[in-house]
């Protein structure tokens, strides 16, 4: 049976398509828009020069969400290129310009030569919405750090006795700040008024809090030019602050309940550190689909925790972190084994003894997040919860 390879450069608005045969050479090079009958008829005329056929794209999702489930409900086989790799293969082709085209050329090729690439699958609707979720918190969360560095910036200009004293990663400090901002306005209302100020709005430790900032705005009795508008600006960036923590706490929500309605989840969270949080993230990046790595060594190199070699001539042993993994399931595993070191006696002893052999703190957690790769590849593959005892079996 002929095969052929067809490439896709994905865009934004337009892909390309570049058709390869077994000897490399071009059958077909075409710029088709992001829109469903072009790519269907794409789809068709490739398809008319040769039944079996392997497809191949550089990027995963995103803007090539619509041309990959097209090509995944037609049952076609697909693999993935990275970019990064795609980029560097060009180097080796002829010519040292780079077009669309080039790039589709380079992406076939790499799939008509390599057998080592990710085979693409359909992933399940509760995987796809958790993938949604993960990266929207992500993207509220990166919102919320940047308000409130611009937050300690602004009250620092104007207050900075009270930026040093208050937590604003607590909700109680950020309601304060929406309505008391400079040494001046907190002198005048007193620490009874503003302690029942806190109160009606159901401020945790409102009494400390008042007592704190009173101390504060006792330290200052100087006004900086700009305090009216800064007291302003700092308002309305507590204000978002506030509104960005409930929208968090939202789809916080929305993650539990996706992921408790997911059958790896029992297993998942099982292990020690491993929240509906963390575990939501760990299905949004592998969609609990182990087959898809092929060993736990995979997982592991995917996942940014295991060291990669880089010898070269009398040079051994010389170990790195891989340049291209997964940030956020390495932040999965890392996170995790930090909160296992103080939940976990085995964890806790495991990074102990890495300690004990001269490793620093990082190198330790890494260890420990390596193993930890294992443990929940077992899991998973076995389908069974984990146990911080092994059973006891009874003598025959």
């Amino acid at each position: 049976m002929v095969q052929i390879w067809a490439g896709t450069d994905i865009g934004k608005t337009h892909h390309h398509c570049v058709v390869l045969d077994a000897e490399g050479k071009r059958l077909m090079s075409r710029r088709v828009l992001n829109d469903e009958p072009e790519l269907l008829a794409l789809l068709g005329d490739v398809l008319a020069l040769a039944e079996d056929v392997v497809w191949a794209v550089d990027v995963a999702d995103g803007m090539a969400a619509l041309w990959i489930n097209v090509l995944l409900n037609h049952r076609q086989r697909l693999v993935y290129i990275p970019g990064l790799a795609v980029n560097r293969a060009s180097a080796g082709y002829r010519g040292m310009g780079k077009t669309d085209a080039k790039d589709a050329t380079v992406i076939a090729d790499q799939a008509r030569m390599r057998r080592d690439l990710t085979v693409l699958r359909p992933d399940e609707e509760n995987v796809v919405e958790l993938r949604v979720l993960t990266d929207r918190r992500s993207d509220l969360n990166a919102d919320r750090t940047r308000r409130i560095n611009r937050l300690r910036g602004q009250l620092t200009g104007i207050f900075p006795a009270l930026e040093r004293v208050l937590d604003l990663g607590n909700a109680g400090p950020l309601i304060l700040l929406s309505g008391y901002q400079t040494p001046a306005a907190l002198r005048r209302t007193g620490r009874t008024r503003l302690e029942t100020w806190l109160r009606n709005r159901k401020v945790r430790g409102a009494d400390a809090l008042a007592e704190t900032a009173l101390e504060a705005a006792g330290r200052q009795h100087t006004a900086v030019p700009g305090e009216k508008i800064t007291a302003q600006v700092i308002h309305t960036l507590a204000k978002e602050v506030i509104g960005l923590n409930e929208q968090i706490a939202e789809i916080d929500k929305l993650i539990a309940a996706r992921f408790r309605e997911h059958e790896l989840a029992e297993v998942i969270s099982s292990m020690p550190g491993i929240g509906t949080l963390l575990g939501a993230e760990f299905l949004a990046a592998t969609a609990g689909d182990m087959s898809r790595f092929g060993s736990s060594d995979c997982l592991a190199s995917f996942a940014g925790v295991a060291p990669v070699p880089r010898d070269s001539d009398n040079v051994s042993g010389n170990l790195h972190r891989p340049r291209r993994y997964h940030r956020g399931l390495q932040r999965v595993f890392y996170t995790s084994a930090l909160i296992s070191i103080r939940s976990c006696d085995a964890s806790r002893r495991f990074y102990e003894r890495k300690r004990a052999e001269g490793k620093r703190h990082t190198q330790a957690v890494l260890a420990l997040a390596r193993r930890r790769v294992n443990v929940l590849w077992a899991l998973i593959r076995d389908g069974r919860c984990f146990q911080h005892e092994l059973p006891v079996t009874e003598a025959a």
